[in-house]
């Protein structure tokens, strides 16, 4: 067995878990750009490829951090090296090629048939590259009755089953209010993209991962998929209940909603001694959880009235004393500026940057946020000539308007620097 390398010292900062690693995001929106970021916070090299009109996502607001950069792009896309090249000109599609030859990972989520008209196939990828990963995102897949069809988050949150779960038991679906199917698949690309790393070491070959936002929207139906999958039921919205556990759900207090989770019998009992209520525990309607899901409507009215008067803090902090998950249900602005997400060092602030840290915490070779996000075609000279363009081939793609150079960003002022371990 080889003998595993020494460490650094504790002292001494690692580079990330990616270190070395190049990526060339061509993709756009939230999946990919949020897959290729969680790769450049954890020391990855990305490369962010726009074309000539940008990522539509620069345009989504306000709020505006720059004239041409949306709070919703610049928390996608930092610490990323960007470079503007119109691909669909032949010029393009050759620059891409050469860049191409010195990238481990690809990410993209264009339409499907988008590369290989650009005479980068599947297959064409493999044997020039053999040993790339090609991270691919659609919407729905590239075959079958809806293959190629475009989505975004909420399409596919409805199509995939997720909004007709989502609201009141009384009103209509709603979507999730964030784009979860999106941002699920971020991170199901990421987690991809590792598992390919890991078994290129063995065969030193690259390899497709396709990933689409169908599959990802069906994925999220548990525990609906499997209720009806065991007997043919088809769920139905229960608001912020839970279809299977009794109580699981939020309760007006004084000072605003509070959310009670009792997931077995014995919470169930200390949660009635909380309240001042403790001969519910013995109503045969309330005896098990099987017996409140059947009688959730009662179990509800009998709470409601223990809960209204006490506070959310007070209230919380009692059940969970007793070992009986709760929680104020907060808005954002309490969530980001609660002590325990502040602890965690989960949002990070740099000069003019506020965004979140990584949410994958690994202790020796933590996340770094890097918070500087740059302007459209910023690092366009640097990242071709690296690739090997001279400069006369790179002041000619200019002229032509293939690509599109820009001065770079001010630095902003050097962030803490966080990652979500950090106490």
């Amino acid at each position: 067995m080889p003998t595993p390398p020494t460490p650094p010292p504790a002292s001494t900062p690692s580079a990330g878990a990616l270190d070395g690693l190049r990526v060339l995001d061509l993709s756009r929106v939230l999946a990919g750009p949020y897959c290729a970021q969680l790769l450049a916070d954890h020391g990855a090299d990305v490369i962010k490829v726009e074309p000539p009109a940008g990522d539509e996502t620069r345009g989504w607001g306000p709020p505006f951090v720059a004239p041409d950069t949306s709070a919703y792009y610049r928390n996608l896309n930092r610490a990323k090296k960007n470079i503007v090249v119109d691909l669909s000109a032949p010029e393009g599609r050759d620059i891409l090629g050469t860049l191409l030859a010195g990238t481990d990972v690809l990410v993209e989520n264009f339409k499907a048939g988008t590369l290989a008209k650009w005479g980068h196939a599947d297959e064409e990828l493999r044997r020039r590259f053999p040993a790339l990963i090609h991270c691919r995102i659609t919407g729905f897949g590239t075959d079958g009755p809806l293959g190629g069809q475009p989505g975004y988050d909420a399409v596919l949150q409805a199509y995939g089953g997720l909004m007709s779960v989502n609201g009141e038991q009384d009103g209509p679906p709603l979507r999730v209010g964030v784009p979860v199917v999106d941002q699920v698949t971020g991170i199901l690309a990421f987690s991809g993209i590792l598992l390919a790393l890991h078994e290129r070491h063995r065969s030193g070959l690259g390899q497709l991962i396709d990933c689409t936002l169908l599959d990802t929207a069906v994925s999220l139906l548990h525990p609906h998929s499997a209720s009806y999958l065991a007997d043919g039921t088809v769920p139905r919205r229960t608001g912020s209940a839970h279809p299977s556990i009794a109580p699981y759900d939020a309760f007006g207090a004084a000072d605003g909603p509070v959310f009670i989770a009792v997931g077995n019998d014995r919470q169930f009992g200390a949660l009635t001694e909380v309240l001042g209520l403790p001969g519910l525990a013995d109503d045969p309607r309330f005896r098990t959880n099987p017996d409140r899901v059947r009688h959730q409507a009662e179990l509800r009215a009998a709470l409601e009235g223990a809960v209204a008067g006490r506070s959310r803090a007070g209230l919380t902090a009692r059940l969970t004393a007793r070992g009986i998950p709760a929680a104020p249900v907060h808005d954002v602005a309490e969530a980001l500026t609660s002590a325990q997400v502040r602890h965690r060092g989960l949002v990070v602030e740099g000069g003019d940057y506020r965004g979140l840290a990584s949410p994958v915490s690994l202790s020796r070779t933590p996340a770094r946020v890097r918070p500087e996000v740059r302007g459209a075609g910023a690092d366009t000279r640097e990242v071709l000539a690296a690739a090997g363009l001279g400069e006369e081939a790179i002041d000619g793609a200019v002229e032509r308007g293939t690509v599109r150079v820009a001065a770079p960003a001010p630095a902003p002022a050097p962030a803490p620097a966080p990652s979500c371990d950090e106490a």
